[in-house]
């Protein structure tokens, strides 16, 4: 289930991208680009809406994803659901 990222508290939102970035592990190159940079860059792809916050039912857990992904995820989450 996607969750608007604006109804998290700025707390809950700024932890879950911080977790979101050293989770990733993402290789910047040469040069290391400070945490406040990535946390903002990522802000930008969530008011962008190229990344989502999701819900998970399944692990009740709440992480960032592509879009694609989070729609892949709710029609998983729907199937299964349809087959009660």
């Amino acid at each position: 289930m996607i969750i608007p990222y604006k109804q998290l508290s700025s707390d809950a939102l700024q932890g879950l991208i911080e977790e979101f970035i050293t989770r990733e592990g993402t290789d910047y190159g040469e040069e290391e680009i400070p945490l406040s940079v990535k946390v903002e860059q990522i802000k930008q792809l969530l008011k962008r809406q190229e990344i989502v916050v999701v819900f998970d039912t399944t692990s009740e857990s709440v992480s960032i994803l592509p879009r694609r992904d989070a729609a892949l995820l709710e029609q998983d989450n729907d199937a299964g659901r349809g087959g009660d």
